[in-house]
């Protein structure tokens, strides 16, 4: 399989995290509790760093968010957690960071978007102000464009000069280059105020999958910057999942992106880790990172009329969720294992064959058995009531004669 060329962007290091392409692809998140609640927003992003985001965004929108940065990252500490935290600023930024040096010291980043920073005003005091804040803590700054709040001057400045043009460009591409123009900009100013080049991150979030690639595709050839993806606003559910990865995924193979979010719209009380398994699931369709084993599953047809391997593949995918953040920690390389729950014997064997663990389950009118391969071998076949439990004691096993950190310590030594 071909090898991504990364495109080559200076590395930042956030709270001990890199960004760039001397780096994989960092997989981050964003909490949507009520920031001045610490205690719900501790327990929000020790669930999105279990999950395996890598750095989680906060918002700090008031005076009681800022004061409690400090306090919400002593509880991730105590909980054993190292995960970066990151504010996200709009409108008074500027205010609270200069206010609240406890809350600029005890975050990572900052998050600026400068279409609505210094807005109604014809300077960028404000911007200045929280570059300067980053610049005397020693953080770096994500500077995010966003077309729902770009800089309305600049874009009337440049759709002027379109329309003057002799051959004037789309409203479309003049909003997307004004979105450009604008980081590229900012990114500029940010240097002159003290910021180097290797503390900024650059981002142009729209949420139309077409607009996301171009605007991207545009921006990485400009400059060297790391580059944080995303739709601005993915969407729910199937939607919001199929057009994360449509849009991701063109930009990822052709090595453009350093750090990524899926934003999707939680149901209520739904589970916010969900954007994080997401993001992760792109990055591995990808070849890009491994995360956790994948489940190969047949969908279903005629000849299986049974849901009983619906019922397993759910059940041992689940177990693995519920596993991995344990497994990763004592059993490295467990995110490359491959299993298969088929459901018929047309492609049963040959599929669990091809993987690490694979069990083809009887279909309609099939003996009522289920082989298990184990490394392309036969090793066992199970019967009657007990094969979901006895398929994952056959997982552990494995996991751990071919995972634990004493085998990997024997295969470097040998």
């Amino acid at each position: 399989m071909p090898q991504i060329e990364r495109r080559k962007a200076v590395t930042v290091n956030i709270g001990g995290v890199r960004v760039g392409s001397d780096a994989p692809v960092v997989v981050q998140s964003m909490t949507n509790t009520d920031t001045a609640d610490i205690e719900s927003t501790v327990q929000q992003i020790a669930a999105l760093a279990r999950a395996g985001s890598e750095m989680v965004r906060i918002t700090v929108n008031n005076d009681a968010a800022a004061a409690a940065v400090p306090y919400i990252r002593d509880g991730i500490a105590a909980k054993g957690w190292n995960t970066p935290i990151i504010g996200d600023f709009h409108y008074n930024g500027h205010l609270l960071l200069a206010k609240y040096p406890a809350c600029a010291e005890a975050l990572a980043k900052y998050r600026i978007n400068p279409g609505n920073v210094s807005i109604g005003r014809k300077d960028d005091d404000n911007f200045r102000t929280m570059v300067e804040v980053a610049v005397k803590h020693q953080k770096p700054v994500r500077i995010g464009v966003n077309w729902g709040s770009l800089d309305q001057a600049l874009l009337t400045k440049m759709m002027d000069e379109n329309s003057r043009s002799a051959q004037p460009l789309e409203a479309r591409d003049v909003m997307l280059e004004t979105m450009v123009r604008s980081a590229l900009d900012n990114a500029a100013a940010a240097e002159r105020y003290g910021l180097r080049r290797d503390q900024i991150i650059l981002s142009a979030k729209v949420s139309n999958v077409r607009d996301l690639i171009d605007v991207y595709s545009e921006l990485a050839r400009r400059c060297d910057y790391a580059l944080h993806l995303g739709l601005t606003e993915a969407g729910m559910g199937m939607k919001g999942i199929v057009a994360s990865t449509a849009g991701l995924a063109p930009l990822l193979l052709a090595g453009i992106g350093d750090t990524i979010r899926v934003s999707l719209t939680p149901t209520p009380g739904g589970d916010r880790s969900e954007e994080v398994r997401c993001g992760q699931q792109i990055l591995q369709a990808l070849n890009i990172r491994s995360f956790m084993p994948q489940v190969t599953s047949c969908p279903g047809c005629g000849r299986t009329t049974s849901t009983y391997f619906q019922m397993l593949a759910e059940q041992v995918q689940s177990y693995l969720v519920e596993q991995m953040p344990e497994w990763k920690k004592q059993y490295p390389g467990v995110e490359e294992m491959k299993l298969a729950v088929m459901g018929c014997i047309v492609n049963g064997p040959g599929e669990s064959k091809h993987a690490n663990i694979g069990i083809s389950l009887p279909g309609t009118f099939e003996e009522p058995k289920a082989p298990v391969y184990i490394d392309g071998k036969l090793a066992v076949t199970l019967k009657g009531d007990g094969i979901v439990d006895e398929f994952k004691v056959i997982l552990d096993d494995y996991v751990k004669s071919h995972y634990g950190k004493a085998v990997v310590e024997e295969l470097v030594t040998a």
